[in-house]
Order: C-alpha cells, then sequence, then structure tokens
C-alpha cells in the first residue's frame, strides 16, 4: 500500500473521530442544577398558628353606688391599690326621697342578705384554706412516698393537680368575699341619709375590694353622675390569661390541656402555656379581606412562673402555637419537595445522580415538614421545589450556593 494513501486515510479517520467526539459532546444530557435536602429521623408537631391578647382573669368594674356628685378621682391607670385601705371614688350623695316604712325595710333587707351572703363567702373562704391545707399535706405526704417508691409518679401528679385546684378554690373565694363584701357596702350606702347640699353630711368612700391595680378610669373631674355609673376597672395583673380566636374548622381539633408556645411578645425566649377551656360558642368575624369567618375563643393559662412574663399586661398581642399533635421519632421529609402524581404523593429522590419519582404514603403534616409513612429511608437525598421539567431519571447535580 502507498504510504502516503495510508497517511492520508488515517488522517481521514481522526477528522472524523473528532467530529463524532464533538457531537458527542454536544449531545450529551447536562445535568440539571436542584437543591437537595435530606430525609431525616427526628421529633417533629403540628400546631394551630394564631394570633392572640392576653386579659386580666378577673376584672371588677367599680361603678356608682348611688346617684350623686363624685368628686375628682386622682386615681391614674396603672396605680395600684389596697384591699380595704386605698379609696377609689369619693362622692356626696344626692339629696334621696325621704324612705316610706316599705322602701327602709326593703334597704335594711338587703343589707341582712348582703351581710347573710358576706358571711356565706367567708365560710366558703374558710373550707377553701381548709382544703387548701389538706391538699397540700396529701402532696407532701405523696413526695415523700414517691422518693421511697412506693406511689407512682402519676399519683404524685395527681396530688399536685389537687393542690393547684385547691390554691385556685381559695383565690376564688377571696374573690368571693370581696364581691361580697362590696355588695354589703352598696346595701349599707342605700341606707344612708343626708340633708343635701356640698358640705352636708358626710361623703361616700369607695374602698378597693381587691389588691391589684387600675386598668382603666372612665371619670375624672367631678360631675353628677347615676346610680351604676361605671367609674374605674380595677384587676389584678399577675393572673393573666390569653384569648385567641381560632377559625372553627381548627378550633375543633384543639382540645382542653393542649401545650401551647408563646411567641412574639416581645421577649427573648418562647413562654409555655396550656389551654384551659375552648369556648362551646362561636361568633362571625370579618377577616382584613372582608371574608366572613366563623370563629372560636380558646383561653390559655401560662405555665412558666410570673416573673417570665411579668412584663405583660393587658391586652397585649402575642403570637400562640398550639400543639395538636407530636412525636419523638418520626420519619420527615421538606413540605416543599412533595408533589403530586395522580392521586398520590411523590418526591424525587437522588440516586446515582438521577433523580427517581418515588410514590410515598404522607402522615402528619405542618408548614414545613411531612411525616413519611412508607416509600423513603433516613438519608436519602430528595429535590426540594422539583420544577415541571424534571422528569423521572433525568441528570441532576446540587445547585451551587
Amino acid at each position: 500500500m502507498n504510504p502516503l494513501r495510508h497517511l492520508k486515510n488515517r488522517k481521514v479517520l481522526a477528522v472524523v473521530g473528532f467530529v463524532a467526539l464533538l457531537l458527542l459532546v454536544a449531545l450529551w444530557p447536562s445535568s440539571v442544577p436542584v437543591d437537595l435536602a435530606t430525609v431525616e429521623q427526628g421529633p417533629m408537631r403540628v400546631t394551630v398558628d394564631e394570633e392572640g391578647e392576653t386579659r386580666v382573669r378577673d376584672r371588677f368594674v367599680v361603678s356608682a353606688p348611688v346617684a350623686g356628685e363624685v368628686l375628682r378621682i386622682v386615681l391614674e391607670p396603672g396605680d395600684t391599690v389596697r384591699r380595704g385601705e386605698t379609696v377609689l371614688a369619693s362622692f356626696m350623695p344626692a339629696a334621696p326621697n325621704p324612705l316610706d316604712a316599705r322602701s327602709r325595710a326593703e334597704a335594711e333587707a338587703g343589707v341582712a342578705a348582703a351581710r347573710a351572703a358576706l358571711g356565706g363567702a367567708e365560710a366558703e373562704e374558710k373550707r377553701a384554706e381548709a382544703a387548701l391545707r389538706l391538699a397540700r399535706s396529701e402532696l407532701e405526704r405523696n413526695r415523700e412516698l414517691a422518693e421511697q417508691k412506693i406511689v407512682s409518679l402519676q399519683a404524685l401528679e395527681a396530688k399536685q393537680t389537687e393542690a393547684r385546684a385547691a390554691e385556685e378554690a381559695l383565690r376564688a373565694a377571696e374573690f368571693g368575699v370581696a364581691s361580697a363584701t362590696h355588695q354589703l357596702e352598696m346595701a349599707k350606702a342605700r341606707l344612708l341619709q343626708v340633708t343635701g347640699g356640698r358640705g352636708r353630711g358626710r361623703p361616700i368612700e369607695i374602698r378597693s375590694a381587691i389588691d391589684g391595680v387600675v386598668f382603666k378610669r372612665f371619670r375624672e373631674s367631678e360631675a353628677v353622675v347615676p346610680a351604676g355609673e361605671p367609674l374605674l376597672v380595677l384587676g389584678d395583673p399577675r393572673r393573666l390569661e390569653i384569648v385567641s380566636d381560632l377559625l372553627s374548622s381548627d378550633a375543633v381539633k384543639v382540645s382542653p390541656g393542649a401545650p401551647v408556645l408563646i411567641e412574639q411578645w416581645g421577649g427573648e425566649k418562647t413562654l409555655r402555656g396550656r389551654v384551659r377551656r375552648v369556648e362551646p360558642s362561636g361568633f362571625m368575624k370579618i377577616s382584613a379581606l372582608g371574608v366572613e369567618e366563623q370563629r372560636v375563643n380558646v383561653i390559655v393559662d401560662f405555665e412558666d412562673p410570673g416573673e417570665a412574663w411579668e412584663a405583660l399586661g393587658d391586652g397585649y398581642r402575642v403570637e400562640v402555637r398550639i400543639v395538636i399533635w407530636q412525636a419523638d421519632d418520626v420519619l420527615k421529609v421538606p413540605t416543599s419537595s412533595l408533589f403530586r402524581h395522580g392521586e398520590d404523593w411523590a418526591v424525587f429522590a437522588v440516586d446515582s445522580g438521577r433523580a427517581r419519582r418515588r410514590t410515598v404514603e404522607v402522615g402528619r403534616r405542618n408548614g414545613l415538614e411531612a411525616q413519611v409513612v412508607s416509600g423513603l429511608e433516613a438519608g436519602q437525598a430528595v429535590v426540594v421545589h422539583p420544577s415541571d421539567s424534571l422528569t423521572d431519571g433525568a441528570r441532576v447535580a446540587r445547585r451551587e450556593s
């Protein structure tokens, strides 16, 4: 064979091979850049999130017991009041009409009834004190037995709950005595006789029935007011609760006793709470978008000590996350990795550099994570936010940040 011809053939073959290589590189499918996440095994919770508002659990509206001229009220919102000591308001009663025999008898009977109610309230307070002493004694006894492994922790917790309930019953009884005292003072005021005019008769002083602070003052300057006119609102800021109105479809998922996370209240630490009551009656509310919504009030108590939330006051805004389900060890993926494939949920799992569509069974979901019942294993990589152009078997590569 001619050496020149042989060399020419070799050059042609080299050129053809180079062109074929260029075509192969040009037509070779490139990897699709994607964001990846790892299937994890760990804790998960599902919550109902909503705004809430703090409010004083027991508030008292102080009103004028009889018609008259209220003197200037010097107390301001935030001032501390003491039970039986602080004068809330003073006023000169209007000159009353002379009482006939029947009216005087009714007023005296009202005083007697109020005095009897006060006696009943004081008896209830003593009964609550005795019950609290017994509950604390039982709690101490069960605490010692629990240390000796004689009784179970469940029994000890039950005694702790009974002691707390006894403390709340005593507080309620104390407020009952305060209310009965106020009612007695009002009944006695109806019997006061004055001849009318400033400087005649003795001014009526309304004293605080509780230890607390002034939350609202309805009237400051002197004025003539009718009987029952609201003057002040009192309350104990240490007895705060949170009310949050949930959509009725969310409220049916919440049960009394559910744990609550309290956030966005102004402090650095997330506070703990617990649902005390889901009100049985709903109400309609117009949303910011003008949509009619059925809402239900959920009442939450603080579980952290008062020192942790002492900066909060009445009517403060907070955000509550009510836990409706939680588990310590579940298989989970980011919710953003899920997509619909027919009637099923699916993900793109990465296997040897290729995206493989996997049908999965999904359990509980929250805004960020979803529980995987079957279809995946811990440690697998899945595509987050898969695009519509991503197909089964496509080459993928992690997108560089």
